[in-house]
């Protein structure tokens, strides 16, 4: 009787154990387009990603950068106080969008151009993203608004 429930207990756990690994390796399946890591502009010019690596970038529209092209294509600059990253993107950019005021791309990084596929821009007077806050402080660049 009792060599039976070990038996029983044993094939319990082994199949439990087969239920976690196959669960965990869905999920990172799942999640491998999903996760895009966050990049200043001087960490894009010292260590280029590769041409394929989808990536969000983030920093402060360089004033007089900005330049509307044929159609919907848009052109500018994104800087964190120590490098510059051209941008590009194809699309219509969010209404609060415009010169030195903050921005986050997602996109890739080829021939040394940023090509954005979304385009986010801050909200509201004091917000901005963590990220792009976190790089511009670390370049000395960034002043809070609330003076905190």
């Amino acid at each position: 009787m009792k060599s039976l429930k070990k038996k029983r207990r044993i094939q319990v756990v082994a199949i439990a154990a087969v239920a976690l690994v196959a669960a965990t390796a869905l999920i990172g399946y799942g999640m491998r387009d999903g996760i895009n890591f966050f990049r200043a502009p001087t960490q894009v010019l010292a260590e280029p990603p590769g041409p394929n690596e989808v990536f969000r970038i983030g920093g402060l529209v360089e004033e007089g950068s900005l330049k509307r092209g044929e159609g919907e294509v848009i052109s500018f600059n994104v800087t964190d106080g120590n490098g510059i990253v051209p941008v590009t993107y194809r699309g219509v950019l969010p209404d609060l969008f415009e010169e030195n005021q903050g921005m986050v791309g997602t996109g890739s990084y080829r021939d040394g151009v940023f090509q954005a596929s979304e385009i986010l821009a801050k909200h509201d007077e004091s917000y901005m993203p963590k990220e792009v806050v976190d790089a511009l402080k670390a370049q000395g660049v960034y002043k809070d608004p609330n003076g905190s």
